[in-house]
């Protein structure tokens, strides 16, 4: 590899019409800065297609690929199909247990995304017992190990693997928030694939009082929401090692 892959990264930008300027600006300020952007959920205020259509004005006007996974916010008023149409128009690709290689320089970069679940860490696990709806719960954090996992596995090959969610799967990063809403904040079963294929960089957001940095065993896991870092994007320099480089305003 010529030089290290330079990855921008937000979560919780929370985009809506009355910010919609502000944030053009803001994402104007990367030019030049990164090779790819990946944003780690809670993209709008509370999942409206005019939100999304504030962050795809900001988007269209980069020179770089954009890659998103969906927050909490994001399926508030359950109209996720309209914002992801809306997002792609201007060249996002929203992932959703699924994975995307982008090929910078030459170097294949895999993204693996999705949205991930609550469920708990060690102490707080919710149940596969009891109510259907909380079995269902259950069962749905299952599918999002399982994508996780398969995901992983068909970007082994690239020498760049990056993990992009919005919940926890650590929690290192949840460090800040009261815990007992540690539960709703990710869970430790998103854990397991990734300490199994130890990708370079796992990214999330959701938790606003956590921490910016943590583990999963080897694997540097940073929480890039927006009020967690007090800056609009970090970039990080992936060569193998992921070195949190610089804070953009």
């Amino acid at each position: 590899m010529s030089r290290p892959i330079r990855i921008a990264a937000a979560g919780d930008v929370h985009c809506n019409e009355a910010r919609r300027e502000q944030t053009i600006e803001s994402f104007s300020r990367l030019a030049g800065s990164a090779d790819l952007l990946l944003l780690a959920g809670d993209l709008t205020t509370h999942g409206e297609p005019s939100q999304a259509a504030a962050l795809a004005d900001a988007c269209d006007r980069l020179d770089m690929p954009v890659l998103a996974v969906l927050g909490n916010h994001d399926w508030h008023v359950n109209r996720t199909r309209q914002v992801c149409e809306v997002l792609s128009s201007a060249g996002v690709r929203v992932l959703e247990r699924e994975h995307a290689i982008v090929v910078v320089d030459g170097v294949e970069v895999g993204i693996v995304g999705l949205k991930g679940f609550v469920g708990g860490f060690a102490g707080s696990h919710l149940p596969d017992f009891g109510e259907p709806l909380l079995r269902e719960l259950y069962s749905a954090t299952g599918e999002d190990v399982k994508a996780l996992d398969a995901g992983l596995k068909a970007i082994a090959h690239c020498p760049v693997r990056v993990v992009l969610l919005h919940y926890s799967p650590s929690t290192d990063t949840l460090e800040g928030e009261p815990p007992g809403i540690w539960t709703m904040l990710g869970t430790d079963r998103l854990a397991a694939p990734i300490a199994e294929h130890e990708p370079d960089l796992v990214l999330h957001g959701h938790a606003h009082a956590g921490q910016f940095e943590g583990r999963v065993g080897a694997v540097p896991v940073y929480n890039v929401s927006v009020p967690v870092m007090r800056q609009d994007f970090w970039v990080f320099e992936v060569s193998g090692v992921p070195v949190a480089t610089s804070a953009l305003h």
